[in-house]
């Protein structure tokens, strides 16, 4: 199975509030965000590690060589990165579109923050997914600290019914930005571009629009890094007692 990271943001809004270091090299807990998830996605059996890091800095871009060449603390990391600056977060995807494909593979963005454990139960029952015909395992989580949540529609079996902007249907989860697709969810990104949408949450309305099979699986807690005050709420996250 292949991960993949879209480190491409700017992280502009923490700029703002002080933070100097790009996105990706944001420490949580002594650890930058970009070597957590490798560290996390290797543990994980990963066969390839994608990721896509944007063109207005090279301390991203020099991080991923030395890592490309001298491994994480001593591990060879199986890395492939683009350097690429991209208008929006699918953009960035299809960007990595060609070294994913043909193989199931887990995409989320630099700054998602989730519990190691439960990321390794979401790894095996995406596996089954896969065993079952699914398209896709969307991590998901009733914990609500988004500024613009997308609304998960689920049924009694997890299946997913619907992606929405506002909660008008009384949803119980909002989407993590954790996705575990089938190659086939390659052709919906194709169709998303070619119709000239952006943003992950059209493509992730997109797999509905096709009939792709969906199941969510509930993550306790999943925070991003937006903004400085969020470092010391990941770190506390993930300090408590699961």
């Amino acid at each position: 199975m292949k991960f993949a990271i879209i480190a491409a943001g700017e992280g502009s809004r923490l700029a703002a509030e002080g933070i100097d270091a790009p996105k990706p090299m944001v420490k949580v807990h002594g650890e930058h965000l970009i070597d957590r998830l490798i560290r996390v996605f290797m543990k994980n059996n990963a066969e390839e590690i994608v990721v896509i890091c944007n063109d207005k800095t090279t301390i991203v871009s020099r991080h991923l060589l030395e890592l490309e060449e001298d491994g994480l603390r001593g591990q060879p990391v199986p890395l492939q990165f683009k350097v690429r600056s991209t208008p929006s977060s699918m953009h960035s995807f299809f960007q990595l579109r060609e070294l994913l494909a043909g193989s199931p593979f887990v995409l989320t963005t630099v700054d998602t923050i989730f519990r190691e454990q439960e990321f390794g139960q979401y790894v095996k029952a995406f596996k089954e997914v896969l065993a079952e015909g699914g398209d896709g395992l969307m991590g998901v989580t009733n914990y609500i600290d988004d500024e613009k949540p997308l609304y998960v529609g689920t049924d009694e079996a997890m299946n997913v019914t619907g992606f929405y902007d506002a909660n008008d249907a009384q949803c119980t989860y909002i989407s993590g930005g954790i996705y575990g697709l089938a190659p086939s969810a390659l052709e919906t990104l194709d169709d998303c571009m070619e119709r000239g949408e952006s943003r992950m949450r059209n493509f992730q309305r997109g797999l509905v629009r096709d009939g792709r099979k969906l199941k969510a699986f509930a993550f306790s807690k999943v925070l991003d890094i937006d903004h400085a005050s969020d470092i010391e709420k990941a770190e506390a996250f993930l300090d408590e007692k699961a």
